[in-house]
């Protein structure tokens, strides 16, 4: 007999199969080299949470995956768009085992690859929208969520960057108020877009998936962080302390620097933004990491943020998609290292 959790994981995975065939469909063109482009990652696989979280969000509120459907594929295709653009400017040559666009394809298609991406969003949003019975009013305002939500992604990204770039560290609430832009704002217009695709709803079931979707958005970034920062490479596919190789100033490495003494911070310090650091050097580091006790510091942060998310559910009891959303952000918090 299968347990709740395989039941919701297998959940989740139908979710992503219904998901993948409606965007693959709605990628099909020519020329065909710009449509292998901009689906390459959706055909490579992927969880789907964004879309779980629109569909499960949708279904909450009386809804159903046909309703819920254009809205979940929207923020997956401004998701892969993000993913497109990300590893141009991070010049990354494999995303989770597989070739980047700019890599496969080369510069010029991968930039019109994820052009098309986000236009097509908002194609499926409007039309796909309508033809599954949303009303126009709340197409409007499912537009221009998901627009607002593009702009404020390009600001945390831009905010990031200058963190790079700056020799100073940010604070901590510096940190997280970035990646409640670059991460989080995709995880709660999700949740906002599937609440606005279900027949029934209001403007509190709005603000309140909202608020879910946010929270969850932070938590999510913070255990990526710290995957990125002490994960077992067999696990995350990147080399061991990829971010501290990188010099990204993620929460973990924050707090390790401000934690580590003596020689485990000199090790540090050695290697953190060092290309040419030797891998006992990187694995050095990464143990530095470890062992000041990083990892309960962001898991902890990332359970309050997840307390804060389900507390915007308190009032959804008894309704099985809202067990759904909470096997989500069980899962993300738990993702292991």
């Amino acid at each position: 007999m299968k347990t709740s959790g395989s039941m919701k994981k297998s959940e989740l995975e139908s979710c992503a199969s219904a998901v993948n065939e409606f965007l693959i469909s709605n990628l099909d063109g020519r020329p065909k080299a710009l449509y292998q482009a901009s689906s390459h990652y959706i055909r490579s696989g992927g969880k789907r949470l964004r879309p779980f979280m629109v569909i499960k969000g949708c279904e909450l509120l009386g809804g159903d995956i046909k309703r819920a459907l254009p809205a979940a594929g929207a923020v997956e295709l401004v998701h892969n768009f993000t993913l497109v653009h990300d590893d141009i400017m991070d010049n990354d040559e494999m995303r989770h085992g597989v070739p980047t666009v700019h890599h496969k394809f080369g510069l010029p298609l991968a930039i019109l690859g994820g052009d098309v991406l986000f236009s097509k969003a908002f194609e499926l949003l409007s039309y796909s929208g309508r033809k599954a019975g949303i009303p126009d009013s709340a197409i409007t305002e499912m537009v221009g969520r998901l627009a607002n939500a593009c702009t404020v992604i390009c600001e945390g990204q831009v905010t990031d960057i200058d963190f790079a770039s700056n020799t100073k560290f940010p604070s901590e609430s510096q940190y997280i108020e970035m990646i409640g832009k670059k991460t989080a704002a995709l995880f709660e217009v999700s949740c906002a877009l599937g609440a606005l695709s279900a027949p029934d709803h209001s403007g509190k079931d709005v603000e309140n998936l909202s608020s879910f979707g946010r929270h969850v958005g932070v938590a999510f970034q913070l255990v990526d962080d710290l995957i990125g920062a002490v994960g077992d490479p067999k696990v995350t596919g990147k080399a061991a302390g990829n971010d501290i190789r990188e010099g990204k100033k993620t929460l973990p490495i924050l707090l390790a620097l401000r934690k580590a003494k003596g020689d485990d911070k000199d090790r540090l310090m050695k290697v953190f933004g060092s290309r040419t650091a030797s891998a006992q050097e990187i694995r050095d580091a990464v143990r530095v990491v470890s062992d000041v006790g990083v990892d309960e510091d962001v898991r902890n942060a990332a359970r309050q943020h997840m307390a804060r998310a389900l507390e915007s559910l308190a009032g959804y009891g008894g309704r099985p998609a809202r067990d759904s959303l909470q096997f989500a952000a069980d899962f993300i918090v738990g993702r292991s290292l």
